[in-house]
């Protein structure tokens, strides 16, 4: 399949194809004239590259996940350490929702005369609330 081919099935321009070949994700098998071409494996390739994207995961971490195989070999040692960081994301997520929330629906005249509002801007001032998840954020501040 020649590189037009490849963007117009997979949806991916071809100068990110290109540069997905530049920093080995995908490989072309030859040239067609000036036009790469690329095996059909490619689109499978590209959908694990769109997958690993959502994930999180940068595209450097998706080159060594990949690896140069036909057939990925994924660590799932890699993979529980991406998601155990994606729930650490979701509970700052959470607590900073929350937060909001309470921020938008509080009865205090003025913010700054809230009392959970000052220890939220206290928190974030000192570094506190960043890597924190919501129960220890709860538990720690009463919020």
């Amino acid at each position: 399949m020649d590189i037009s081919k490849v963007a117009k099935k997979s949806g991916v321009p071809a100068s990110t194809l290109r540069f997905y070949e530049e920093k080995g994700l995908i490989k072309s098998v030859g040239r067609h004239g000036i036009r790469r071409v690329f095996s059909e494996g490619v689109l499978e390739r590209l959908e694990l590259i769109a997958l690993g994207r959502v994930a999180g995961f940068s595209l450097e971490e998706i080159v060594d996940i990949l690896g140069s195989a036909e057939q990925p070999i994924i660590d799932r040692d890699l993979l529980l350490r991406k998601a155990s960081e994606l729930d650490n994301t979701i509970q700052k997520l959470v607590a900073m929702r929350d937060g909001l929330q309470h921020a938008a629906a509080c009865k205090a005249p003025n913010h700054l005369e809230c009392p959970r509002f000052r220890r939220l801007m206290k928190l974030a001032a000192n570094g506190a609330i960043k890597g924190e998840t919501s129960n220890k954020l709860v538990k720690k501040t009463g919020i």
